[in-house]
């Protein structure tokens, strides 16, 4: 399987591994599943940082660098395609940026996207993992 990683499932495996969905766990346990994790992760954790909405104990850059370490993830490129297709009138239920980049890059990478926003394991055509 190919999981492309939401904000906050690669926050909670860092943070706090209790919160991952058991079944979503097996999932990025299993050797077999090749985890993907979006620059938009990344400019998100910052953002959340920024704002107060998460405490990082280090740095937010050296956190990263940290978490980027720790967590064995292949990098998915951010394209043009994925800049376009994050605003296309589609139906998803959510204005937030991060959620539309992420969704972008599941569906033009062929990707399932590991989350536990219902919001996005609603929508039609995403795969989805939780």
């Amino acid at each position: 399987m190919r999981l492309l990683l939401d904000t906050h499932i690669w926050l909670w495996r860092l943070l706090d591994p209790d919160r991952v969905p058991p079944a979503l766990d097996v999932l990025l346990r299993d050797p077999e599943t090749l985890v993907y994790l979006s620059p938009i992760s990344v400019w998100e954790t910052l953002v959340l940082a920024r704002k107060g909405r998460l405490t990082l104990n280090l740095d937010p850059v050296a956190w990263i660098d940290m978490a980027l370490q720790r967590t064995p993830t292949t990098m998915v490129p951010l394209t043009h395609a994925i800049a376009v297709r994050s605003e296309q009138p589609d139906g998803l239920a959510s204005n937030d940026p991060a959620d539309r980049f992420l969704v972008a890059t599941a569906l033009e990478h062929d990707l399932t996207l590991a989350t536990a926003d219902t919001v996005l394991i609603a929508y039609p055509g995403l795969p989805t993992a939780s």
